[in-house]
């Protein structure tokens, strides 16, 4: 057996998540303030962030190149002073790095003394080099000294400083600059590069404290921002909640409902307007709620004055319908016609009596189960009659099974009835009465409703026309006169009878290719309809396509 596939649903939390989103314009505003103001905060912070190490790093190589400079000028001057001999070249060495070792260990840099200029074993890693006890002299970038490999101006460059972990070098640690500047020995006359670290510690802590600072400062402003956007965001929606609470009561029949005017500002004269609207429309409606009164009541009152009289003058066109083979061919036609018309206005008066219950709201329905199958049937058996003074033959096409729906059969054949003599007024195209014509009665059902269809082949409807022939009175050409006798009202009755049971009367119709009017009812009193069993198109009709 196969089963419906059910559709996977959305765990509550989610699904309520969702509803509050689609229906909350202050968290949708507040998001979206948010959302941009991060981005912008972000973008500003980034920018910022990036000047203010750039000036803390440009600051830093300036005082760091400046104090390297003064280092091997003092330095320089100092072996200048003390004549040498190249015996005296690696206690001159010695002379020139202990010094400003020292004062590195004092003032926080690293000290790395290079070998001589353009000697084959001159570089640090081949050994031999003065530096600062515990410092690794792997700190010196290769790149920076390949520079010095010949004489060359000062140079420095960023780099990694690494040490030992000794308490002496621990603060060397870390991310540096490296400032190489060259000095010649008195005792050798050679060249000689000293490389001077210095750690960037400091400058680190006050770039991590600046982006803490201002993380806070933006997380802060945010939160500010989206509060702010809140309460701005509610003190507009809630005067247009209001509106809408208000005119929600409004249209479900609360018209004293009013809005609450607080001060003069925009949402102030809103609610003002809106409270001026109100209470036209309420003007207005009670006019028409009086005037639809006076007429319901006047077409009662009408309709039972006139049975008095109606039934006087049937009397009389009783009796003189009976003796009008007495009477000359003109009298006798004169009682035929007086006969017919009476009948059609003793229907006239039943219709607008029904109208008036209609109106009042006092029809009720007497429900029973109903197959509509009997019901095709029996009306089509009682409008063949009717049907063969136009030559016009009714065909019933039903299903096989029972199409059964809880209804007032009563009404039920009556919409059946005014749909199938409408259909035989309206079957035919021209006046040759020689040919005959079909209207085709469909009936089905399936387990949520069934369906009475009346199809003809006449004149059918122009377009718009569908939703006007059920106004009262309408008809569709003024000229074509009522081979029925009907009043005008038939198919108004019969949508009122439609609607108290829950179900659509609709039709179609095409200008040349004749009508299809379908009447669906729930299977079930209190079933809401869906669908329906049979389409509103007729099936051997082919629409154009667009």
């Amino acid at each position: 057996m196969l089963r419906a596939r059910r559709e996977p649903r959305l765990p509550e939390t989610l699904r309520r998540s969702l509803t509050f989103w689609r229906r909350s314009m202050e968290a949708r505003v507040a998001v979206s303030t948010l959302l941009l103001s991060a981005l912008v905060i972000s973008l500003v912070g980034w920018f910022l962030l990036h000047q203010t190490r750039d000036g803390l790093l440009q600051q830093r190589v300036d005082a760091v190149v400046a104090e390297t400079a003064g280092e091997i000028r003092d330095s320089q001057t100092r072996l200048d002073a003390v004549p040498g001999t190249d015996t005296a070249a690696a206690a001159q060495q010695r002379d020139l790095v202990d010094p400003i070792i020292q004062r590195g260990v004092s003032r926080g840099f690293g000290v790395v003394l290079g070998g001589p200029v353009g000697q084959p074993a001159g570089r640090i890693t081949d050994g031999g080099a003065e530096f600062t006890p515990g410092l690794d002299t792997a700190s010196v970038p290769s790149a920076l000294e390949e520079r010095f490999d010949e004489v060359a101006d000062p140079a420095w460059t960023y780099t990694d400083i690494t040490t030992d972990g000794s308490v002496t070098t621990e603060a060397l640690a870390g991310a540096g600059v490296v400032v190489g500047s060259q000095v010649t020995l008195p005792a050798d006359g050679r060249t000689y590069t000293v490389y001077l670290l210095y750690p960037l510690g400091d400058e680190q802590n006050t770039l991590a404290l600046v982006t803490r600072a201002m993380l806070t400062a933006g997380v802060l402003l945010l939160v500010l921002m989206v509060a702010l956007t809140w309460v701005v965001t509610r003190q507009v929606v809630t005067p247009i909640r209001l509106a809408r609470q208000v005119a929600e009561r409004l249209a479900s029949g609360h018209l004293e409902e009013r809005l609450k005017v607080t001060g003069e500002d925009d949402m102030a004269r809103l609610a003002t307007s809106f409270n001026q609207m109100a209470a036209n429309l309420q003007r207005q409606i009670w006019q028409l709620e009086e005037l639809s009164r006076m007429q319901r009541r006047f077409v009662s009152d009408v309709s039972h004055e006139l049975r008095t009289p109606l039934t006087t003058v049937r009397m009389a066109g009783d009796i003189l319908h009976e003796a009008r083979a007495d009477f000359d061919p003109v009298t006798s036609r004169a009682a035929e016609l007086l006969q017919k018309e009476l009948d059609r206005f003793e229907t006239l008066l039943t219709d607008l009596l029904e109208i008036s219950r209609f109106d009042a709201g006092a029809a009720v329905l007497d429900i029973d189960a109903v197959n509509l199958v009997d019901v095709a049937h029996r009306v089509a058996d009682s409008t063949r009659p009717l049907a063969a003074q136009r030559n016009v033959r009714i065909v019933v096409r039903a299903a096989a099974h029972p199409c059964l729906a809880d209804a007032d059969e009563r009404r039920v054949e009556r919409i059946v009835r005014n749909l199938l003599t409408n259909a035989i007024d309206h079957a035919r195209t021209d006046d040759d009465l020689s040919r005959e014509v079909d209207v085709v009665v469909l009936v089905d059902a399936d387990n949520d409703a069934s369906v009475i269809a009346v199809r003809d082949y006449g004149v059918g409807l122009a377009k718009g026309q569908t939703a006007s022939v059920f106004e009262r009175f309408w008809r569709a050409d003024p000229a074509r006169a009522r081979t029925s006798g009907g009043t005008g009202l038939g198919l108004s009755i019969a949508l009122e009878d439609a609607r108290l049971h829950g179900g659509w009367l609709q039709a179609w119709g095409r200008p040349g290719q004749g009508s299809q009017f379908r009447l669906t009812l729930p299977r079930h009193t209190g079933e809401a309809l869906r669908a329906s069993p049979l389409p509103l198109a007729p099936r051997d009709v082919v629409e154009p396509v667009v």
